[in-house]
């Protein structure tokens, strides 16, 4: 028996079929099959196609600045031609400019406080011109006291030498009279006392006393008259050397106080220009000071001081043609004239910067006279590059022959 069919069922079938209609995915158009989609949006497209380009972008820029900021090693030419010499065979050294006087670094002997500076950089001195002064007011108050000594000591011998006293004498001679006087009294009574004890009146302890005060009286005169014949006679001659001699250890004192004011001002030994100033005034000076407080230095003609490499000594002759070439000026070129050659081989202090350069290398210094005149000019510290011929005629035995030459058996 069949269910009857409740309205409910009818609609539930009528809304399915309405639905299969609607999202029907394919259609049927004559023998061909249709796809049936929603419209697409901006942001279907954003996804599609952004997304992709932006990372591609990304790793492009990535690319870009991992090869922009990527260091290059490359060989720059050099903003300077470098030095080049004319010779053929070159011996190729550096050297520093210095005064003819080499560079006199002035300092102070004494400790202070500068007070003054007479000089400034680049001011031509000569010998004695004072450079600086230091404090001097403690030894002028020494001075003073020293020459109070001389004072007193001078007053002492003109004393001495005034010696004998005009009103001293009377004096004396009245102690003589007054002793004469006394030893006259005392011989009287030591008689009347003898003469007592010979008539037994006296005792012989009563002798004994007054023999004692004539014997003190008699000594009392005489003792009067020396000094009276010593003041008459005036002063002795070895005290007036004596106070003589005192005299001058005081004028000798005052001296002395007077050199060391004197070193307080510090003055200039040669001719020449100040070439440095490290001082002010007020600026407390050590002694030793840890610097040069002036360079001087003729500059009149300038030398250079050149440093050659020990392994370059026996290239080197002196009556080798050279020239000097200041660093950063390659037109102009100096002509140097050999001076002389100081035998001690100091370690290097002038680094060049080379890569075969070493620290501990010792080098032979040389020096050099160079007249900038028509030239510009050099100034002293400055390094130049100095090029000398090494195209001698000593050049013709080489070390290493000269030391199989030695070695006849060739070890």
């Amino acid at each position: 028996m069949e269910k009857p069919k409740s309205p409910s069922d009818s609609v539930v079938k009528q809304s399915l079929r309405d639905v299969s209609e609607t999202i029907q995915p394919t259609a049927v158009v004559g023998t061909h099959r249709r796809r049936l989609t929603r419209p697409r949006t901006f942001a279907d497209n954003l996804t599609q196609f952004g997304v992709p380009l932006a990372g591609i972008a990304l790793f492009v820029f990535a690319g870009w600045f991992v090869l922009s900021t990527r260091p290059i090693n490359r060989n720059p030419l050099p903003p300077i031609e470098p030095a080049r010499s004319p010779y053929a065979e070159t011996l190729a050294a550096s050297g520093v400019v210095e005064a003819q006087t080499e560079n006199i670094s002035v300092g102070s002997l004494t400790a202070g406080v500068v007070v003054e500076v007479f000089v400034q950089v680049g001011d031509e001195v000569q010998v004695g011109s004072p450079l600086f002064q230091l404090d001097d007011r403690a030894l002028k108050g020494q001075r003073d006291v020293k020459r109070a000594l001389v004072d007193t000591a001078t007053s002492e011998l003109v004393r001495l030498e005034a010696e004998p006293r005009k009103g001293k004498i009377p004096v004396a001679a009245a102690d003589v009279d007054f002793a004469r006087a006394a030893k006259a009294r005392e011989s009287d009574a030591f008689k009347r006392v003898q003469d007592l004890a010979l008539r037994k009146v006296a005792t012989e302890q009563d002798v004994v006393q007054a023999q004692e005060s004539f014997l003190g009286a008699q000594a009392s005169l005489a003792k009067a008259e020396a000094s009276l014949d010593l003041l008459q006679a005036g002063t002795w001659k070895y005290d007036l050397d004596v106070s003589r001699a005192v005299i001058k250890q005081a004028e000798a004192e005052v001296a002395h106080i007077e050199i060391e004011i004197e070193r307080l001002t510090v003055r200039s030994l040669v001719d020449g220009r100040v070439l440095q100033v490290n001082i002010l005034p007020g600026e407390f000076v050590g002694a030793p000071p840890g610097q040069p407080l002036v360079i001087l230095g003729n500059v009149d003609k300038l030398r250079v001081r050149v440093d050659i490499d020990e392994f370059d000594i026996a290239r080197f002759q002196k009556s080798s043609k050279a020239f000097a070439m200041p660093r950063g000026s390659l037109q102009e070129k100096y002509p140097l004239e050999f001076v002389r050659i100081e035998p001690f081989v100091v370690p290097k202090k002038s680094l060049t910067g080379g890569s075969a350069e070493r620290v501990d290398t010792r080098v032979l210094q040389v020096i050099y006279e160079c007249d900038p005149n028509g030239r510009p000019a050099m100034f002293v510290g400055q390094q130049v590059e100095v090029f000398i011929d090494g195209d001698s005629e000593s050049k013709s035995v080489k070390p290493l022959e000269k030391a199989a030459a030695s070695h006849p058996d060739g070890h």
